[in-house]
């Protein structure tokens, strides 16, 4: 926000919501500093500090109002709360419910992009402070279980290539060198896009399909991702076709993003190109007999075997 620009009065009210939270998190700090971390002025800054004493519950008395440190702010140029209102009454996380949401928190630190954000480290710490009693202490594993995934995630850290087997359900191996680009998970399936040296373009390859993962000592290059989705140009020719109820269209999301469609009266068939074509058996059970795997054959069994193995459970 340019500090020369006139702030609306939608700007001091968001400006002040995030304020109070602030100076209740941080504690004393200074005015430059406040101003700098919420993107404004200094001197609009410390007026809606000011401001902030005639702000509290509906029909209060003085203790029910904001309050800041004068001498604090006059002698130092410092902002601290010294009445917050109400903050003290809101609902607090039992232990039960904050070492659920830590161990939700570390697993998703696990997750491709989240770690290297750094925010997850910080809601813990907060949720921990939060809860009305200690919560319980718990460890989940931050890492990946088997060797390709540490291994491709260790390989996109370092901006190295990587080197491993790739075997097609439909093809013979082969050995591929790929600068990773991203890691994506997709209904507990993990893929790794990246430049395959070999085809020289883009790849998604299913890490299910990857073995003999070495991370090499080629710096991995620069690489322009125009097909971020899982469900675009794969690695080599898998397609497949899906036959489905035209009102179930929209409920199928990502999945018809890149297909072509053909109306076939009360019904839609859809030729669309995916990663792993195996993992249309989840999309045709959620659908109840709304969705057909045509092809591959591949789907199809996966799909029949899928649902039996289903069905085994309930004998």
């Amino acid at each position: 926000m340019s500090p020369d620009k006139p702030l609306l009065a939608i700007d001091r009210v968001a400006i002040v919501m995030n304020l109070v939270p602030y100076l209740v998190e941080r504690g004393p700090v200074s005015v430059t500093e406040a101003a700098r971390e919420l993107d404004v002025a200094p001197d609009v800054l410390r007026s809606l500090a000011e401001g902030l004493v005639v702000i509290g519950l509906p029909d209060g008395m003085h203790n029910d109002l904001f309050d800041i440190d004068w001498d604090l702010l006059d002698e130092h140029d410092e902002l601290q709360l010294l009445n917050t209102v109400a903050f003290e009454r809101a609902p607090r996380l039992t232990a039960r419910e904050a070492a659920a949401l830590l161990a939700g928190l570390q697993l998703a630190g696990a997750a491709p992009g989240v770690a290297a954000q750094g925010v997850v480290p910080g809601l813990i710490a907060k949720l921990s402070r939060g809860a009305s009693t200690a919560p319980a202490e718990l460890t989940v594993a931050a890492h990946p279980a088997d060797e390709v995934r540490s291994a491709v995630m260790d390989a996109l850290d370092r901006g190295l290539a990587v080197s491993f087997t790739h075997q097609k359900p439909d093809a013979s191996p082969t050995t591929r060198t790929v600068d990773p680009v991203k890691i994506l998970v997709k209904d507990d399936q993990w893929y790794l896009r990246g430049w395959c040296h070999m085809r020289r373009d883009m790849r998604t390859f299913h890490l299910e399909r990857v073995s003999d993962v070495v991370v090499t000592d080629i710096p991995a290059g620069a690489h322009d991702d125009p097909e971020a989705s899982i469900f675009g140009t794969a690695d080599g020719p898998l397609e497949a076709t899906i036959r489905f109820s035209s009102h179930v269209a929209p409920l199928l999301g990502q999945f018809l993003d890149h297909a072509v469609v053909k109306a076939e009266g009360t019904r839609s068939r859809a030729a669309l190109r995916v990663a792993d074509p195996t993992q249309l058996k989840r999309l045709a059970a959620r659908r109840g007999g709304e969705v057909e795997i045509v092809a591959p054959d591949e789907a199809r069994i996966a799909a029949v075997e899928w649902a039996r193995a289903g069905l085994a459970q309930y004998r």
